[in-house]
């Protein structure tokens, strides 16, 4: 124990710059089993430590351990935790439950059994936690960490505090929104390096190395997170990866299954289940006619993006058409709180009524259909700038 409590606090003493992430002050602490997904380099160890320093601040009341450990091979998480609580213990945050074989039962055996222990606890994206898993559906707090907002990136750059702005204050305010922000900063001074190398929060550590850290990260993603849950034996990986490549080299397309069958050299049916395993581990966007839901996730996708701009610029760097970019930026950054959808009079349908075309500094407005406009500071009716879309979370 007393190991893991110097670790615990030697990581709180870490000198290493951190972004401060608003999903801090929207999660509910009151529960007991709290989970924090997201994807490999997402920032969920910094958000954790962030949160211990923020609400336990000098307090043995809590414990951070990192299940990489290897003491957690012959150790059972429940009886760690039982102990914990006895010695007056409060909190236990684990990080990367995955690597913990027996997680989902011994997660439940400590909310059944040790009440007075709240477990905090971070997973891939991958993973089962609630819907289909019995053993901890609806008694899970399931939280969702994604990459920086272009907000969050331009704050950390410019040492601002810009403030977020919801969905409908921006399609009401926007001209009024952007003028303060614009008085503030010149957002389109940094939106093409965020669009480069800006969602995850690494790119603090060295610039040059980050593209290289991404792809590591992706083929990670590839090999270990979506073969945790998908069972793809490992001969098979070869075909994810070619998939994944051609995606980002030719986005956003409607996909011909049949001839994706033929290029990666397998069958409709596998290339329908691939392209689900992609999206479970954020490695890529789907977008359906309802926005994704149930029904939809048999059925072939009207549209495929990468999940963001920075996937899309590291695994395909010569696909830079601007309207691609643009489009993943807008639906990456939009569906994090919103419903995005197919419409077949625009490129997007928000929360199943309001239109969107996203396009450069010429594109105008239909009296139905917003327009999301790139290179523009401040718009005006129905025109949007783009990156004031990066300020919703």
């Amino acid at each position: 124990m007393e190991f893991f409590q110097q670790n615990h606090r030697s990581l709180l003493n870490s000198p290493k710059a951190t972004i401060k992430r608003e999903l801090l002050d929207s999660i509910d602490w009151e529960q007991r089993l709290i989970c924090i997904k997201g994807f490999r380099g997402v920032g969920k160890t910094a958000f954790l430590l962030d949160y211990i320093k923020e609400k336990y601040p000098e307090s043995n009341d809590v414990l951070y351990l990192n299940l990489n450990n290897f003491y957690f091979t012959k150790r059972k998480i429940s009886s760690f935790a039982d102990e914990f609580a006895k010695r007056g213990g409060k909190v236990l945050i684990l990080d990367q439950i995955q690597k913990y074989p027996e997680w989902s039962e011994d997660l439940r055996k400590c909310y059944d059994e040790i009440p007075e222990i709240k477990i905090i606890f971070t997973s891939s994206p991958v993973l089962r936690i609630g819907e289909g898993n019995p053993d901890l559906d609806g008694i899970a707090d399931i939280n969702h960490l994604e990459g920086l907002s272009f907000r969050e990136y331009l704050n950390h750059q410019t040492g601002s505090n810009l403030k977020i702005y919801s969905f409908e204050e921006i399609l009401s305010n926007h001209v009024e929104i952007a003028k303060e922000i614009v008085a503030e900063v010149k957002p389109l001074a940094h939106f093409d390096d965020y669009l480069k190398h800006g969602y995850f929060p690494y790119y603090m550590d060295d610039p040059n190395f980050y593209i290289n850290k991404l792809l590591k990260n992706v083929n990670l993603a590839l090999e270990i997170d979506v073969p945790y849950i998908s069972q793809i034996e490992f001969k098979y990986l070869t075909k994810l990866r070619k998939l994944l490549h051609i995606i980002a080299s030719e986005t956003p397309f409607t996909p011909n299954v049949s001839k994706l069958a033929s290029s990666v050299e397998t069958s409709r049916a596998t290339i329908m289940n691939y392209l689900r395993y992609l999206k479970n581990a954020k490695l890529i966007n789907l977008l359906y006619a309802n926005g994704g839901g149930d029904d939809d996730q048999m059925k072939k996708p009207d549209k495929v993006y990468m999940h963001n701009t920075n996937f899309l610029h590291a695994i395909a760097p010569n696909n830079n058409d601007k309207v691609t970019v643009r489009q993943t930026f807008f639906y990456n950054q939009v569906s994090y709180k919103r419903k995005v959808a197919s419409s077949p009079k625009a490129d997007f349908c928000i929360d199943g009524k309001h239109r969107f075309n996203v396009g450069g500094r010429k594109l105008e407005a239909a009296k139905d259909i917003y327009a999301a406009a790139d290179v523009i500071e401040v718009g005006e009716g129905n025109k949007i700038p783009l990156w004031l879309f990066g300020f919703l979370y």
